[in-house]
């Protein structure tokens, strides 16, 4: 579906002009407007307006109306498209006149950006909690375990240190050795 021709804008388009041409839309195919309508009539209403609804939130988005302008230019290359991948879209990149700096520059950030979109995806998701949790979980029992062994150490051997206590049994060993 051509979110462009479902708004019946051009490409290059602004968001005053996606903002308007969907007011018109959503006034004319609401369904509220339809609700008395003949079945059929009501139907094609609620399509054309969810069309127009679901191409609003991609076009009015700048990310994601660029990754839009992407995926379905590069999928028309094959069908009589630029070639490039990329028509003029107001982003400074056209087939006539190339500013690659600016292209690729943009491209670097929004991949940078979309980056730090992911981390933090990562980090708020379910997964990564469970793994903290789980983490935490081995370290807190890892350190109960290592105060519960200096606890049963202390009492079981007061007034010495683990490390005389080995030292007293190297003797030991050494004095059995010599006899």
């Amino acid at each position: 579906m051509d979110y462009y021709k479902v708004l019946g804008l051009s490409r290059n388009a602004t968001k005053d002009e996606i903002k308007e041409a969907f007011r018109n839309i959503a006034k004319k195919f609401h369904p509220d407007k339809h609700s008395s309508s003949p079945k059929s009539i009501r139907d094609g209403a609620t399509v054309k307006f969810k069309q127009a609804s679901e191409a609003y939130e991609v076009l009015v988005d700048d990310r994601k109306r660029a990754d839009y302008n992407i995926r379905s230019n590069s999928s028309n290359t094959g069908r009589g498209g630029n070639g490039y991948g990329y028509g003029n879209y107001g982003y400074g990149y056209t087939r006539d006149n190339r500013s690659y700096d600016y292209y690729n520059s943009s491209r670097r950030r929004k991949a940078s950006v979309s980056r730090v979109d992911i981390a933090l995806g990562y980090l708020n998701s379910r997964a990564f909690l469970l793994h903290v949790a789980f983490a935490g979980a081995l370290l807190s029992g890892l350190a109960m375990v290592e105060i519960g062994r200096d606890k049963i150490w202390k009492k079981q051997n007061s007034g010495k240190s683990f490390e005389e206590a080995m030292e007293s049994i190297q003797k030991t060993k050494a004095v059995k050795e010599k006899e």
